[in-house]
This record gives C-alpha cells, sequence and structure tokens, in this order.
C-alpha cells in the first residue's frame, strides 16, 4: 500500500506469519524481527522508511519496553504499537509514558488489527496542510511537527494528536471522557488518567508555554492563552 512498510516484532513466528499475511493484502511491505535485539538492528538499518511499529512486549534478548526506549531515545515520531497479553492499567499507563501510541491485546482478530493499523497511519500520516499557530506554539499538520517559537519540539503521535485537539478546541473547557473519544476514540477503553500522564509530558516539553494547558478541576482540561 502506496510503499508503506511496517515492522513487525514478536518471537512467535506464528504470530508474525499471521499477522504479514492479512497486512500484506492491503499491500504493505513487512518486515519482520523475531527477538527485541533484532529488531533494534532491522529498524536501525531501515527506520527511513518504516512507517509503524507493531512490537511485543515478551520476547527474548531484549523486551518489548527496552525495545521501545532505546527508538525513542532517537525517534519520537514513528507510531509504535504494542502486541500485549497484559492488561493491567499500570502496565499501560507506564508504556504511555515510555511512548506507546496503542495498545492491542492478544488474543486479537487479525482483521481489527488491519482496522487498527490503517486508522492509525491515516491520522499519523495528515491529510490536512496547514500551520495552527496560538501564542508562538505552532503545529504543522502536513508534517506533523510541532515549534515552540521557531524551536521545532519532539513529540510522539498521541502527545502531538492531543495537543492539536486542545489547540484545536481553544478556550473551551473539555472532559477527560471528551478527550478520550476524540483523541483515543475506539482505540483505548483504559482509565482517563492516561490523559492526564500525556498532560503532563506536554506541558513539561512546552516549557513556559505549558501553562496554557490549564486543568479545569472536576472537569479535564482546557487551552487557553491569557
Amino acid at each position: 500500500m502506496r510503499d508503506i512498510t511496517i515492522l513487525v516484532v514478536d518471537d512467535e513466528s506464528r504470530m508474525r506469519k499471521l499477522i504479514k499475511d492479512f497486512l500484506s493484502q492491503k499491500e504493505y511491505k513487512i518486515l519482520e524481527a523475531g527477538d527485541g535485539e533484532e529488531a533494534l538492528k532491522v529498524f536501525d538499518e531501515n527506520q527511513e522508511k518504516i512507517s509503524l511499529i507493531l512490537l511485543d512486549v515478551m520476547m527474548p534478548k531484549l523486551d518489548g519496553w527496552s525495545v521501545l526506549r532505546q527508538i525513542r531515545q532517537n525517534n519520537k515520531k514513528v507510531p509504535i504499537v504494542m502486541l500485549t497479553a497484559r492488561g493491567e492499567e499500570q502496565d499501560e499507563l507506564f508504556g504511555f509514558e515510555l511512548g506507546v501510541d496503542e495498545y492491542i491485546s492478544k488474543p486479537f482478530s487479525p482483521k481489527i488489527l488491519v482496522v487498527r493499523v490503517e486508522a492509525i497511519l491515516k491520522r499519523a500520516n495528515g491529510e490536512e496542510n496547514k500551520v495552527i499557530d496560538y501564542g508562538g506554539i505552532s503545529i504543522d499538520t502536513d508534517g506533523r511537527t510541532v515549534k515552540v517559537d521557531g524551536k521545532e519540539i519532539e513529540m510522539s503521535l498521541r502527545e502531538y494528536e492531543l495537543l492539536k485537539y486542545l489547540m484545536d478546541n481553544a478556550n473551551i473547557a473539555l472532559s477527560r471522557d471528551k478527550i478520550l473519544n476524540n483523541v483515543w476514540n475506539y482505540d483505548y477503553y483504559g482509565d482517563s488518567r492516561t490523559i492526564d500522564s500525556h498532560i503532563k509530558k506536554i506541558r513539561h516539553k512546552l516549557g513556559k508555554k505549558g501553562k496554557y494547558i490549564e486543568t479545569i478541576r472536576g472537569v479535564g482540561y482546557k487551552f487557553e492563552i491569557k
């Protein structure tokens, strides 16, 4: 599909083949890795063309968390989807702190996996071409970049989408439920505290301008320049 390459990382060859078979039907190009060390090697050699990573958590040599950390040290933009049998809320919050964009829990329907991959890629690639600018924070929706006073800052896909949603709705108090429905939509069913975790990271990255994101007690958040 349009020269889009996906890296599938899982120590089970049967799982990799299942995912590859379904994604290949949509003409995606697939790269594979059977453990964490191989995943880093494949990514380093192909990161310019990899559009998305499907990453298992439990693997030999290096687990998914370790792979995630190392990739995020140098690349904040490539969407990373964790494939995990774990359903614990704290595990998911931990992953979002590290820069996970989505979770897909095993066992999953391959057809649903394809739908979610397509939705993530659509958001990551963006379909608009305009720049939103409020108070020195600018978002280029074509390049999916964020700048503060002209200096580009690195954000994960989910951080970018959350900031954009807040800025698109500037001066409007947004409930956590509304943010979940519009930014995470059907992809995430967890606790709304994941929003608080993302907001904390975004504020830190915005520096002094992080104050534009106001906490509305008992409701949620509002982007407002006073």
